[in-house]
């Protein structure tokens, strides 16, 4: 079991994330809901994805480059799909909960505004505690500690080869054939 100092200094590395990535997803809430309404004239569905494609590479490149700015950086395309693919889930997570409640229990909109926003809110804060974890994960590596970020990266072969180009960059001519051989073998 963790000593509470080492809880204590954990959680102090993790505020200045968590609030960077709140401050985002209430930003990009607004401007989702304003991009919706400007696009209403051209229908509900068409607005609604227009809305959350623009909102969602909006907070792509803001938790990128400012909330995971300290992390390894991997291919574009690799990041930005996962980023995707896991605002989805969470998209899923909150509209499944707002599901349960009206085909689940039965709720309607008529008569139990107030527990479809409690249901609702409810919904909000299980999809961004996903995001969260979700992307501190998978989409936004952990920066390197240790020296064995290449074993990880061999996993994910998009994230391996943005690490082995990186290193091809950053290496002096001719120590590239050193590469992948033991200390002993050198």
């Amino acid at each position: 079991m963790p000593s509470a100092s080492t809880l204590t200094e954990r959680l102090r590395r993790l505020a200045p994330e968590a609030i960077a990535f709140g401050v985002i997803g209430a930003g990009n809430t607004l401007l989702y809901m304003a991009i919706t309404w400007a696009a209403l004239p051209i229908g509900a569905v068409k607005a609604s994805v227009i809305a959350t494609l623009v909102t969602t590479t909006l907070a792509y490149f803001a938790n990128r480059y400012w909330t995971y700015r300290h992390h390894t950086r991997t291919a574009l395309r690799r990041e930005y799909t996962l980023f995707f693919g896991f605002n989805l889930v969470g998209m899923v997570i909150q509209s499944g909960a707002v599901a349960t409640a009206k085909y689940g229990f039965g709720l309607t909109e008529e008569h139990d505004e107030l527990l479809f926003m409690g249901v609702t809110l409810l919904g909000i804060v299980c999809a961004t505690i996903f995001r969260f974890w979700a992307y501190r994960t998978f989409v936004f590596l952990k920066p390197p500690v240790d020296g064995h970020e290449a074993e990880l990266a061999e996993l994910d072969p998009v994230a391996g080869f943005a690490e082995l180009s990186a290193e091809a960059e950053a290496e002096p001519a001719g120590s590239a054939s050193l590469r992948g051989r033991s200390p002993s073998n050198r």
